[in-house]
């Protein structure tokens, strides 16, 4: 599962980290504790022109498919499980042709201490440091009750597929769930609008995404986390003794 991340990078990172480009405009609010219905980048590409481009956005965390009355329903869908994702309603038109990357620093899980009732935040990241890039959807959703040309008329959002944790090892006594990552070359893969079978894309990052994740870090963090208002650089410390 993935309900709280990390970014702190600035607009021009993600851009040259990812090989996309931004306009100029685009405003990235650096948190520390990305929560649920938040304003998140993504990363997605898009045909202009016959010409494909890669590019950074922001996104309201929480898929809003196009078909709904009103954008409370993106609340129930800031993850989307890979087993039912092909076939689930909210999501079966995305995945066809609206796939997404969420970059993401690292991320934060709960775990049940030995009592049964605590819990034990930990903070989820690269071993080296570098950008973890999951699998995501994307959708625009047009807002019923704007009026053309309303700069909100059309809102854009997204989710993160999630999997079943590996049978084995540090992440299976963390969670049963695991956000979907992405290899470079499997996000190429996965961005690209032009795929025509999204179950045969869904298994190829399926394929690789234990390898990934058996390469990720799993730091003791303190319980503020657990508290959305708290963002600062102190929540991803390590706890020690």
């Amino acid at each position: 599962m993935c309900g709280r991340y990390v970014m702190a990078k600035a607009v021009g990172d993600l851009v040259a980290e990812l090989e996309a480009e931004a306009e100029a405009s685009l405003e990235l609010r650096a948190s520390y504790n990305v929560a649920p219905t938040t304003d998140v980048p993504i990363v997605l590409e898009r045909l202009v022109d016959g010409v494909v481009h890669r590019q950074v956005h922001v996104a309201k965390w929480g898929l809003v498919p196009r078909w709904a009355k009103d954008a409370a329903v993106g609340v129930r869908a800031f993850n989307a499980r890979t087993e039912t994702v092909l076939d689930k309603p909210t999501f079966r038109a995305a995945i066809k042709s609206k796939r997404c990357a969420v970059p993401v620093q690292g991320y934060y899980e709960w775990k049940k201490l030995p009592d049964g009732k605590s819990k034990q935040p930990y903070f989820v990241h690269s071993d080296d440091g570098a950008l973890i890039t999951f699998a995501g959807l994307y959708e625009w959703w047009k807002d019923p009750a704007k009026q053309d040309g309303d700069d909100d008329l059309w809102l854009l959002s997204c989710s993160i597929l999630t999997m079943p944790s590996p049978p084995d090892g540090e992440l299976a006594t963390l969670h049963d769930r695991l956000p979907v990552p992405l290899t470079r070359e499997g996000m190429v893969q996965w961005l690209d609008p032009g795929a025509g079978d999204p179950a045969a894309l869904l298994n190829m990052v399926l394929a690789q995404a234990f390898g990934i994740a058996a390469q990720w870090q799993l730091d003791a963090v303190g319980p503020e986390v657990g508290n959305v208002r708290n963002d600062s650089p102190e929540l991803i410390m390590p706890l020690h003794g």
